[in-house]
């Protein structure tokens, strides 16, 4: 699998578990977590929250141009970048057209909601506090282009999800 995967969907969809698996899977590859570049601000960073259209979204936009920037540059090195993110609504074609290198895939994961309210629960982190299951899931399924492989994942173990996405690649061609 040559170019650029993107892997999106909503917080505990099992984005960083797949993408890991998936990368860990490609012969040269490598993992590039959106949320890091968010992580990396020290003083006068603003997470997003409902309703925010300001610095927040501002930021969010800025980790997505770091995520494209450095999936071009490994790609460009003969790596395949699997880029995994919350990537909602138009921000999706947005990322997709700020990747340059192709090809490149998208993969959806959209679990049901009771299946992300379960994975919530079982994991370390949490990544809801302003936001619901329900806000999100709206989002990714009513404001969400229909770009690339949208899988539902409710009932899959990551290690098949990963089987369905190597199985399924050229549907997730943009």
């Amino acid at each position: 699998m040559k170019g650029v995967v993107l892997v999106t969907g909503i917080m505990a969809a099992g984005k960083s578990t797949v993408a890991q698996a998936l990368a860990e899977r490609l012969p040269r590859s490598v993992h590039v977590r959106g949320d890091l570049f968010r992580r990396m601000i020290v003083n006068g960073r603003a997470d997003m929250a409902p309703g925010d259209a300001g610095e927040a979204t501002r930021q969010l936009r800025l980790r997505y141009r770091l995520a494209a920037a450095a999936a071009d540059l490994y790609a460009g090195e003969g790596f395949t970048p699997v880029v995994q993110d919350v990537v909602l609504g138009e921000d999706l074609a947005l990322l997709v057209s700020l990747i340059t290198a192709r090809p490149l895939r998208v993969v959806v994961l959209a679990p049901d909601p009771a299946a992300v309210v379960r994975r919530e629960r079982e994991r370390a982190k949490t990544g809801y506090g302003a936001w619901t299951v329900a806000d999100l899931d709206g989002a990714l399924r009513n404001e969400t282009p229909r770009i690339g492989l949208w899988l539902d994942t409710s009932r899959q173990s990551p290690a098949e999800t990963v089987e369905e996405i190597l199985a399924r690649a050229d549907e997730a061609l943009v």
